[in-house]
């Protein structure tokens, strides 16, 4: 059984908003993104949502497209990266776990084998960005025969019949979209259009809703929360962080290192968790 729910509704009791950092499985090794996952969730990450590398990952942006690329040089195989996640479940067992994949990786496993991949090693819910929402259904019902929440965009000014079929596809989360553009910190997430976004989707009866795309700074979940999403999703940032620390895996890490890393990245996701702890900007 997915654990969002129980998850969102922790957080509303607290009056919190959810703060969901991502991290790419395999960066800047297996064990080294063993690591970045376990300051994550120290710093107070609400989720996880956790990227297997590809090739050619046109969602995203040059910071995160360098994870794909470092992960991918250090051997993370798509076997690997699912043997990490049943140890990352293992350690967190309550901690919802999301993927972003490409669906180049999912055909290539089979829809059927893939989700039934993610729900042996404990996967909740799996987000494919090159897969639009009027292509969904064959990844809709396998997902969901396996016990796996599909999620899917809500692209910047969707028309309502759009967020209508987002909102009754998805299950776990909707991941919003404010700007248009590919993931990245150089672009500040723009939410003029999210209260439309959020209203639409609400209207529609949608799960809980996350902001993506620029949020990088607390101020940017704050204001995630105040145009009502239900929490946001960091993920440049985060990779930038590691990027600026993966010089030294060329050799052995020392634990001192290693640690420095994690240290840098508890307190990144600490500061904007705390963003996310005024009861004034969470939405009812």
């Amino acid at each position: 059984m997915s654990r969002y729910p129980d998850c969102f509704n922790r957080l509303a009791k607290r009056q919190e908003g959810a703060l969901v950092p991502f991290t790419m499985v395999g960066d800047p090794d297996i064990e080294g993104s063993l690591a970045v996952i376990d300051a994550l969730v120290a710093g107070g990450a609400d989720a996880l949502e956790l990227g297997i590398p590809f090739s050619d990952p046109v969602a995203d942006g040059p910071v995160i497209q360098s994870a794909h690329i470092r992960a991918l040089a250090a051997g993370t195989t798509a076997s690997s990266a699912f043997t990490l996640l049943g140890t990352i479940r293992s350690r967190y067992p309550d901690i919802p776990i999301g993927l972003l994949v490409y669906a180049n990786l999912v055909h290539s496993l089979g829809l059927a084998t893939f989700y039934e991949m993610c729900a042996t090693v404990g996967v909740d819910s799996v987000l494919i960005p090159d897969v639009p929402i009027r292509e969904s259904a064959p990844f809709t019902n396998a997902a969901r025969n396996a016990g796996i929440d599909p999620v899917y965009i809500a692209p910047p000014s969707a028309t309502q019949p759009t967020l209508d079929a987002v909102a009754t596809a998805t299950h776990g989360y909707v991941y919003a979209v404010s700007r248009v553009g590919v993931t990245g910190t150089d672009q500040e997430a723009e939410t003029t259009d999210l209260p439309k976004i959020v209203a639409g989707l609400r209207t529609a009866a949608s799960a809980p809703i996350l902001l993506g795309f620029g949020i990088s700074q607390p101020t940017h979940v704050r204001a995630a929360l105040v145009a009502g999403a239900d929490g946001a999703i960091t993920g440049s940032a985060v990779v930038k962080i590691i990027e600026s620390h993966v010089a030294v895996w060329e050799q052995e890490p020392t634990t001192a290192q290693v640690q420095s890393l994690q240290q840098e990245l508890e307190a990144f996701i600490a500061s904007m968790k705390a963003a996310t702890h005024r009861p004034e900007l969470v939405s009812p």
